[in-house]
């Protein structure tokens, strides 16, 4: 079972971050940048980091090898596509170029934030195969403080930049997970 947990780990975390290497990005330095966010990331990766404790490392059953696989899954699509939908206004930092679109397709129809919610499915995913459940909860409570963090930055940027029409986006739509205004 380890051989097939581990290949399952390398295998979700390869379809997820693959996109992120394969991406073109505009190199222009932004209009508007802030590097608050960076933050919300230091929170985020404290949660991943709870996921990959070997010293707590679990032989996972079956279900919970189901659980992660579709987890997995989703977390793929959802970075492939949001990836895909913005194109070369992908960045690492919160930031907004002069030329910037708000993209509402794909992914971006259901949730405001979709790699945000592929990153929630990587750690939930990562935790079902290697930790006890109490460590799972952390991480994601850590990852939620800080997306919030990213979130509230990012969407202050987006509403600068497209005022009404963000703001009637965020009206609508949730912010990393459906349904959950």
């Amino acid at each position: 079972m380890r051989m097939l947990t581990d290949g399952l780990l390398l295998a979700g975390w390869i379809g997820w971050g693959l996109p992120f290497f394969l991406i073109k990005r505009s190199g222009r330095t932004p209009q508007k940048l802030d590097r608050r966010a960076r933050w919300g990331i230091a929170v985020q990766g404290v949660a991943f980091a709870l996921v990959w404790q070997a010293k707590w490392r679990i032989a996972p059953d079956a279900s919970r090898a189901v659980v992660a696989s579709a987890s997995f899954a989703l977390a793929i699509t959802l970075s492939w596509g949001a990836t895909r939908a913005l194109g070369r206004q992908w960045r690492f930092d919160a930031g907004v170029n002069a030329d910037h679109e708000l993209v509402r397709a794909g992914a971006y129809r259901v949730v405001r934030h979709p790699i945000y919610l592929s990153m929630l499915c990587l750690i939930m995913a990562t935790g079902l195969l290697l930790v006890p459940a109490w460590l799972i909860v952390a991480a994601v409570g850590l990852h939620i403080a800080g997306t919030e963090i990213r979130v509230r930055i990012e969407d202050r940027l987006l509403a600068e930049r497209f005022g009404g029409h963000f703001r009637e986006y965020q009206r609508n739509v949730p912010a990393y997970i459906p349904f959950i205004r």
